[in-house]
């Protein structure tokens, strides 16, 4: 069986752990591949809202395995603090939930190397969560990293020692004012590994071969959004793995012609956390009301998420850097309200037109072209049929659809697992 992909397309909190929520009914595993407790997916149903952060959306269904794949950096103290909720709400995860031996450790030291960093940029900051994601790759990659295998053999607390000390002599270097007490942070940090070790761990790549062998189907939960990718996103603004749909095949070890579908989650409009180009931002009144009705602060870190229209050449380039098959548009009940929508449709770079993304979209080069449409004042959150939603909405949904040659298969019209529109 070959392995569906469900990714954003924006610059994160599009979306997704709804409608994996929505989905997980139809798949038997849902893997997430990349990221780490930098995500953070909100799910609404039975009048509660949850939010997760490195546990896959499939978590509430009694029927999904939930895997926590080798492409995934794992921080144990969240970890913890995720499980003990999912046991408040009597969630029995044990018979649930996996993680690869592959997956990457976060260390207490690798959230002080993050604020360190941070710090030391000023003006420069590049927004990130401080969650220690990027020292956490960037060990990853230098070959230094501890691994969730390496908590199963005897010597890994030396192997903690020695990097955590190389750690300290780093965060020294950076001359900042970080104040910590690292035997504190670590006592809390063993603790939850403990708790961790609980977890079935497995050889993942080995697990999803044999599941696509014996015809089980898969899900792959993609975390942020395709424009935070490290390689394709709006680099240095960006987070520090893979997050369109090539990660997925790195991050769980599928071999690319094991790809099915690729579902592609935006919202109706734009938002963005923390510092970065953004060219259809609003700071008018029509941004201040996308942020007040959409209810834009991070489930990760609480930060106001800035807002804006829709940017049509910038979801154009994801959709085609992952191959979308299906769309799903989000939070389109928020623009109820509205007189008239813009769409952004080309750019102004540098004195010429174009509809492509180019390598720099700060403000100095690019201004956005837009087209208008007639809004809506229906409220869309009882709505439960394709038949029932406003015209000018349908009109606004089949522009999208022809632009981008890609049929919009969901409208969510609500946070609830329930206010889902299948067209």
């Amino acid at each position: 069986m070959a392995v569906d992909l469900l990714l954003g397309l924006q610059w994160g909190d599009e979306g997704k752990g709804k409608i994996v929520d929505v989905l997980t009914s139809k798949y038997n595993i849902i893997a997430r591949f990349q990221g780490g407790p930098n995500a953070g997916h909100t799910l609404v149903f039975n009048g509660k809202k949850h939010v997760l952060h490195t546990i896959p959306s499939g978590i509430f269904h009694d029927n999904a395995t939930n895997l926590v794949g080798n492409g995934v950096v794992i921080d144990p103290v969240i970890f913890k603090g995720e499980l003990d909720k999912l046991e408040e709400q009597h969630i029995d995860y044990r018979k649930s939930l996996l993680i690869s031996r592959k997956a990457h450790i976060i260390l207490p030291t690798h959230r002080l190397l993050d604020a360190a960093s941070e710090a030391s940029k000023g003006k420069a900051k590049i927004g990130s969560t401080l969650k220690g994601i990027g020292p956490t790759y960037m060990d990853k990659t230098g070959r230094n990293g501890i691994r969730v295998g390496d908590l199963e053999l005897r010597d890994w607390k030396e192997r903690y020692r020695a990097l955590a000390d190389k750690h300290e002599s780093m965060i020294a270097y950076y001359n900042v004012d970080i104040e910590y007490n690292l035997p504190e942070l670590e006592a809390e940090f063993f603790k939850a590994v403990e708790v961790l070790k609980s977890i079935p761990f497995i050889d993942s790549e080995e697990y999803i071969y044999q599941a696509q062998k014996s015809g089980k189907t898969i899900l792959a939960e993609g975390a942020q959004g395709s424009l935070l990718d490290i390689d394709f996103g709006t680099y240095p603004y960006v987070t520090s793995s893979n997050t369109t749909a090539a990660g997925a095949c790195t991050g769980l070890g599928v071999s690319p012609n094991n790809i099915g579908d690729v579902f592609g989650i935006f919202k109706a409009y734009t938002t963005r956390v923390g510092s970065g180009p953004f060219p259809t931002e609003l700071f008018d009144e029509n941004g201040a009301t996308m942020s007040r009705v959409g209810h834009e602060f991070g489930a990760t870190t609480g930060r106001p998420r800035r807002c804006g229209w829709l940017d049509l050449v910038a979801l154009k380039y994801a959709c085609q850097v992952n191959g979308v098959t299906q769309l799903m548009m989000m939070k389109g009940d928020v623009l109820s309200g509205f007189k008239t929508l813009k769409v952004c449709t080309a750019y102004n770079y540098k004195g010429d037109i174009i509809e492509h993304l180019p390598y720099n979209i700060e403000p100095e080069n690019v201004q956005p072209i837009y087209t208008e449409f007639k809004g809506w004042n229906e409220d869309l959150t009882a709505m439960t049929e394709a038949s029932e939603l406003p015209k000018p909405l349908n009109d606004y949904i089949d522009f999208l659809e022809k632009e981008l040659e890609i049929p919009i298969t969901i409208v969510s019209v609500g946070p609830d697992r329930k206010q889902t529109i299948f067209r």
